[in-house]
């Protein structure tokens, strides 16, 4: 048995206050590592109710000892988003200190490996090539100098990640199917797996989407690198499959699909040769992806009432009328059309609109944004 627990003091606090982040280490460290956390914006629920269904998995069958590789589990990824209560709401997506988001700004440390590498420390060999990139990026995130307790705790998140093969972050939407985040080097190698086995609707494929969320800076450094400093004779792998799952809705806080997803996660742990176990097959799903600049993001014409006319997982057409934002003070209708062919798969849980809030979002294929960030606030 190897559970060992971690339990950091977040340092750059206020003098009086003290947060902590708990940190869940299975497995030798032998074989590949995989890392999940939950709760970094700490107001979505879902991540937390399945990461306690994963440490109950994973202390079982640790004690077993079919955890081949590490797993490292944050269970609740966020202590200073847990602790912001404002007028009785909980406001866990914004750091109320600096109104930045919590999955933002996460140190990309591309530069700094490719800054260290040496002539001759990359190889023929991938493998070896994957593992000493591995210990850089490692190198690099111990490094960095935080000077807010906001940036202390993304650099332990990302100290505890950069480094591992596979990084889930759990989150949810305002109400949602379920659908994750990638980027196109990760997809075909095991996000494809990952989306079966949770039965996801929609998956949004991104080089980079903006706002260094961070899912991507543990695995677009690779593909920086791959394309710097890799070739024919100094080969560097996809190191690092990275994945923001979104766990449905903010709503969706329920133990049946929790349990269902922390079994499937731990299916795909297995299939991926970290747990010790059979792991059941699962239908190709490499055409569910689709761009994430091809998101067509319904907005409100004006403010008022919004009344959604499409169910979540509904597929509308270009034109469909989707939604209607009423003024309930002259009574006034003004309709809203997808301008995509897709699934919808996220709408706004406030049916309270503001001039060009979103209301609801549809998976398309053709690309709608071609310049400034892909990700909302």
């Amino acid at each position: 048995m190897t559970h060992l627990t971690d339990i950091i003091t977040l340092p750059h606090g206020r003098p009086g206050t003290t947060r902590r982040l708990t940190i869940h280490r299975f497995g030798t460290g032998d074989g590949p590592k995989a890392y999940i956390q939950a709760g970094l914006h700490a107001g979505e629920l879902p991540g937390l109710v399945v990461a306690r269904h994963l440490l109950d998995h994973l202390t079982r069958l640790d004690a077993q000892g079919r955890v081949k590789g590490q797993v490292v589990l944050v269970p609740m990824a966020n202590p200073i988003g847990l602790d912001q209560v404002l007028l009785g709401g909980h406001v866990g997506r914004f750091d109320l200190a600096s109104g930045v988001n919590f999955n933002r700004a996460f140190a990309d440390l591309a530069d700094s490996v490719s800054a260290a590498l040496r002539p001759g420390d990359l190889k023929a060999d991938a493998d070896a090539n994957g593992r000493l990139i591995q210990r850089a990026l490692a190198t690099a995130a111990a490094a960095l100098q935080p000077r807010t307790e906001a940036d202390a705790l993304r650099k332990l998140l990302l100290s505890h990640a950069v480094d591992a093969d596979i990084v889930l972050d759990l989150h949810c939407d305002s109400e949602a199917v379920m659908h994750l985040y990638t980027t196109p080097a990760c997809w075909p190698l095991g996000v494809a797996d990952l989306a079966a086995r949770l039965e996801a609707k929609a998956v949004f494929l991104a080089d980079q989407s903006g706002g260094q969320p961070f899912d991507e800076v543990c695995s677009t450094p690779w593909d920086r690198l791959r394309a710097r400093h890799g070739g024919p004779d100094t080969p560097i792998p996809v190191g690092c499959s990275a994945v923001t799952v979104e766990l449905r809705g903010e709503a969706d806080v329920d133990e049946g699909l929790a349990a269902a997803d922390a079994a499937a996660l731990i299916d795909h742990l297995a299939w991926r040769g970290i747990i010790d176990g059979p792991a059941p097959a699962v239908p190709d799903l490499y055409d569910l992806a689709t761009p994430l600049a091809g998101v067509d993001r319904v907005r409100a014409p004006v403010g008022g009432v919004a009344l959604y006319h499409v169910p979540l997982g509904a597929s509308v057409r270009a034109g469909d009328h989707v939604a209607t934002i009423l003024d309930p003070a002259t009574g006034d209708r003004h309709p809203c059309h997808a301008r995509s062919d897709g699934l919808v798969w996220s709408r706004t849980q406030c049916r309270y609109a503001g001039p060009n809030d979103i209301l609801l979002c549809i998976a398309g294929r053709e690309v709608l944004v071609t310049s400034g960030p892909l990700l909302t606030a």
